[in-house]
């Protein structure tokens, strides 16, 4: 309606202002003046109610009036014009041509952050975001890696923890994929990483304090996209990580903050067995207890073969951990050193302690499967058929392992398979009398489990 009125009253005045028409791109102003003007509003009022219907072929020709006349008009101009260019790039074939209306989104993008880069809803670093994610779909393999990174560094560089999050992860994406094709570049991509980051975990934080669970839950899977391509990058192998934070952690001893993240980094990508995360944790302890610098005491005492040392701090992490994957972890590696001393009983207390903070956690179930198979003997000395009727507690062990996590499947199908070749015959079965077929048997002993026959 406020579209009608205003062509309306220009319509009545074109005529004095003719003399005076000129475009908004070349006076600065949103829709121009004179004659122009009325051509830029009449155009929006054309574009928009084609494109909101989705036909972009009618919308295309009024819209490209305004994208050129008076690109500060609205941001309509953008909010459609994206689809509209994009809708071009579907359909045309010529490869060239193809590549050119790529360029063409690529500038509708930056024209956007010239007119409208300082929107408060949608900003620069929204804006460039999109646009690196539309270049990305639409270039695949052929895409500048280069030059995207340099787009998304500028907005990181400009807003920091703050850049919108997308652009945090693809800053990191293009970070690593100029590392895959410059070796010498794996420093800057660790770094480009950690800032990522560290801007994710802010926002994080915010939105946990804020109590939007939605919007935590979409920053957490932004966070953990780039964890795991940084895991399976190539840049985190151990001695580089070593070589490249050893002066760092010295220098920076007295840095609780920047211990805490060296901390972090090097356990997340599995670096726990090398000095620099032993020195880190040792710093990091003594300036304040926590549950990762616990955990890096005790894997430095389990290096020394320094058990009590060892159990002691992985004890202490579990009562100051919050992540219960973490803490099933800790649970796990105490039942990997009460297994180490005979400990069986208490091995698997522990395991059972994880699974009930990770109850996927498969590793658990793993360990206790191969504690019942390596007992067999001890737990029927004088009986070898039940011996090996123990295998089918710690199959059962096994099964489930895979079932609720499949990153344990392999081993556990190669066990499975190993321990079914050993079960008792049918003619041992027949002539046992604790054993009948498809029946449930209780395994003696510290295992203490009912099983079933097969």
């Amino acid at each position: 309606m406020k579209i009608k009125v205003l062509l309306l009253a220009l319509g009545c005045t074109v005529g004095t202002l003719g003399a005076y028409a000129q475009k908004g791109v070349d006076n600065g102003t949103p829709f121009g003046s004179g004659e122009d003007s009325v051509r830029c509003i009449t155009n929006i009022s054309l574009f928009v109610p084609y494109a909101k219907s989705g036909n972009y072929k009618d919308a295309y020709e009024f819209w490209k009036i305004v994208y050129d006349e008076c690109p500060g008009a609205t941001k309509d101009i953008y909010l459609y014009g994206v689809r509209i260019v994009d809708w071009l790039i579907a359909n045309e074939q010529d490869p060239a041509k193809k590549k050119e209306l790529i360029d063409n989104l690529m500038k509708v993008y930056d024209k956007r952050v010239q007119y409208f880069g300082n929107d408060s809803r949608y900003p620069k670093d929204w804006i460039v975001s999109r646009k690196a994610q539309d270049y990305f779909r639409l270039m695949g393999e052929n895409a500048d890696y280069n030059l995207a990174y340099d787009w998304l560094k500028e907005i990181v560089d400009e807003k920091g923890n703050n850049t919108e999050a997308l652009g945090l992860s693809l800053f990191a994406f293009a970070s690593m994929k100029k590392m895959v094709a410059d070796p010498n570049f794996k420093e800057q991509y660790i770094q480009d990483y950690l800032k990522a980051s560290a801007g994710l975990d802010a926002q994080i934080a915010a939105a946990q304090a804020a109590n939007n669970t939605k919007e935590q839950t979409n920053l957490e899977s932004y966070k953990s996209g780039i964890d795991n391509v940084f895991a399976n990058s190539g840049a985190a192998d151990c001695e580089t990580l070593q070589n490249m934070y050893a002066s760092k952690v010295e220098e920076k001893k007295d840095d609780l903050e920047y211990l805490k993240s060296t901390i972090a980094l090097l356990r997340r990508v599995r670096c726990q067995e090398i000095d620099v995360y032993f020195a880190a944790s040792g710093y990091a302890y003594k300036l304040e207890p926590s549950a990762e610098a616990a955990v890096g005491l005790a894997r430095q005492a389990v290096k020394a073969q320094d058990f009590d040392t060892a159990m002691k701090y992985f004890e202490e992490a579990t009562t100051m951990e919050t992540d219960p994957n973490a803490k099933a972890e800790d649970f796990y590696m105490i039942a990997l050193l009460q297994f180490e001393r005979n400990s069986y009983t208490q091995a698997r207390q522990y395991c059972r302690k994880a699974l009930e903070e990770n109850p996927n956690y498969g590793n658990a179930y793993m360990l206790m499967g191969k504690m019942y198979a390596a007992t067999s003997k001890s737990v029927y000395p004088d009986d070898a058929v039940m011996a090996r009727a123990v295998y089918y507690a710690a199959i059962d062990k096994f099964e489930k392992a895979k079932q609720v996590d499949p990153t344990v499947a392999e081993e556990a199908n190669s066990l499975i398979s190993s321990y079914r070749a050993h079960l008792p015959s049918t003619e041992e079965i027949f002539m046992h009398p604790d054993l009948e077929k498809g029946k449930a048997v209780t395994i003696g002993g510290w295992i203490g489990e009912s099983t079933v026959v097969r």
